[in-house]
C-alpha cells in the first residue's frame, strides 16, 4: 500500500451489488463523517445521465445511471481509506488487481464529467429527408410513410403519411420512427 501514498488524490470506481448504488454513497458519505475522514475521500458519485423516452405517445427524460453496480470516490489511498471504503456495507471492492485500486485516468474523468453535465439530453435523429420509414408508435403505429422535414432542435421530424389515398403530413418525435 506505500506505493498507492505517492499517486495522491485520485478517482477510483468501486463495485457495488447492483441496485445499491444510492445506498453505498449515503453509507460511504456517513462513514465519511464519523471516521473524519475528509482529508482522504473528498467525493463520492453515481455516474449518471439524462435520456429521453417514450411511453404511451408521451415523451419523458429518465436519469439513467451510465455504469450501474458502480460508484465513483474521489480519494488518497491510505490503509484506513482503503479499508473504510472497502468494508462499507453492499460494497463488493475496488476495481483493479488484487487489493490494489486502479485509479480512473483523467480522460476517463474529464468524459464522465462532460457526459453527465449535459443538461438537456440530445437528439440523436438518423433520417434525412426522403428516407422510407415505420412510424412505430402513436395512433399511425405500422404504418409507413416518409420524411418531409427534420427538425434537429425540437426532436421532431415530418412524415408524409398514406391516409384514404392522399399524402398526410405528421409530426412525430424522432423516437416514434424507424428506417426501414
Amino acid at each position: 500500500m506505500a506505493k498507492q501514498l505517492e499517486r495522491g488524490r485520485q478517482w477510483y470506481a468501486i463495485h457495488t451489488y447492483s441496485g445499491y448504488e444510492e445506498n453505498v454513497t449515503e453509507n460511504l458519505k456517513q462513514r465519511i463523517e464519523s471516521y473524519d475522514m475528509h482529508d482522504k475521500i473528498f467525493d463520492v458519485l453515481i455516474p449518471t445521465e439524462k435520456k429521453i423516452k417514450i411511453r404511451n405517445g408521451k415523451r419523458k427524460v429518465v436519469t439513467e445511471k451510465i455504469f450501474p453496480g458502480y460508484v465513483l470516490v474521489d480519494m488518497m489511498v491510505t490503509d484506513d481509506s482503503w479499508y473504510m471504503v472497502r468494508n462499507t456495507p453492499n460494497v463488493t471492492g475496488f476495481i483493479g488487481t488484487g487489493t490494489i485500486p486502479t485509479p480512473l485516468s483523467e480522460e476517463e474523468i474529464k468524459a464522465l464529467q462532460k457526459r453527465m453535465g449535459v443538461d438537456e439530453p440530445q437528439y440523436k435523429i438518423d433520417v434525412e429527408i426522403g428516407d422510407a420509414v415505420r412510424i412505430i408508435d402513436g395512433p399511425f403505429k405500422n404504418s409507413e410513410g416518409k420524411i418531409d422535414n427534420v427538425d434537429n432542435e425540437r426532436g421532431k421530424v415530418k412524415v408524409l403519411v398514406n391516409v384514404f389515398g392522399r399524402e398526410t403530413p405528421v409530426e412525430l418525435d424522432f423516437l416514434q420512427v424507424k428506417k426501414i
